[in-house]
């Protein structure tokens, strides 16, 4: 699998595995062990996805070699202070049974209970001082944001020592934030793409459809297709080993500059981009 350079020159699949209601125990177990077996060397969990025991449990299971693979995994809400990222990364890192980890992203950028008095600023600084300590004291190789907007990613450099690598936010045939695209890009941050099928309807789309006939593929292999030739990092999750691996033969897709444009622009689409201003959490 090839791999896109992060801003701080560190290599990073240029595919991932998404771990996203992958249920503790068997199920996720077994998902990320089809995953590792089919080729993909890039596992994205969280800790809120109350999984990473299991992911960690299939990572030591498959024999490969640690420095191979690129495990991700994510800082949550209730966290607002210093030494609560620090403690959160610890307990990450004890559930996964890692010793470094390859990146760290603040998951989402205003918490509920933060929204007055510009309070997520202020929180957004603490946990990123505590996770920039940890990426120079060695034990993350990367860090970086999720579902951050423009005005979120311009607070947040006020008082960065280290730019984030990396934005996962939603992406998806259909779904294209251009402001946090346009932002990303100017700032040479990475744009990772969760849930790059949509929701679903993605599948019962006609003109998805045509296109993936036109080039003798699946959908879901054309949706991935398109965010690889936009310049974004895909997380497709499943937990059906025949669609895990079937979801690898994308990469010989070549999307006219037409049908990128369709896709981009498909509408009527269920399931947009959400506001993390306006989350209830």
């Amino acid at each position: 699998m090839k791999n896109y350079t992060l801003n701080n020159g560190v290599k990073i699949p240029v595919l991932g595995f998404g771990t996203w209601k992958a249920q503790d125990g068997e199920e996720a177990y077994q998902a990320v062990l089809a995953a590792l077996k089919a080729g993909y060397r890039h596992i994205d969990t969280a800790a809120i996805y109350k999984n990473e025991e299991s992911v960690g449990r299939a990572i030591k299971d498959s024999g490969i070699p640690r420095e191979e693979l690129f495990i991700t995994t994510k800082l949550w809400n209730s966290k607002h202070t210093y030494e609560e990222a620090m403690e959160a990364f610890d307990s990450s890192m004890e559930r996964l049974g890692l010793d470094y980890l390859d990146l760290y992203l603040i998951h989402w950028p205003n918490p509920k209970p933060l929204r007055e008095d510009g309070a997520w600023q202020k929180r957004n600084a603490e946990v990123w001082r505590a996770m920039e300590d940890l990426y120079q004291a060695g034990k993350i190789r990367a860090i970086g944001v999720s579902n951050f907007l423009p005005h979120h990613l311009e607070a947040l450099l006020e008082t960065a020592r280290v730019t984030p690598a990396v934005n996962q936010i939603r992406l998806a045939p259909g779904v294209y934030q251009t402001e946090a695209v346009d932002f990303c890009r100017a700032h040479d941050i990475l744009l990772e793409a969760w849930g790059p099928f949509g929701q679903g309807e993605l599948f019962q789309n006609s003109a998805v459809q045509a296109i993936a006939d036109k080039y003798g593929k699946t959908i879901a292999q054309i949706a991935l297709a398109w965010s690889l030739q936009e310049g974004f990092l895909p997380l497709p999750k499943s937990v059906t080993p025949s669609r895990i691996a079937s979801n690898l033969d994308c990469f010989d897709i070549e999307l006219s500059p037409a049908d990128l444009e369709i896709l981009k622009n498909i509408s009527g689409l269920e399931g947009g981009a959400p506001n993390p201003d306006g989350m209830d959490f």
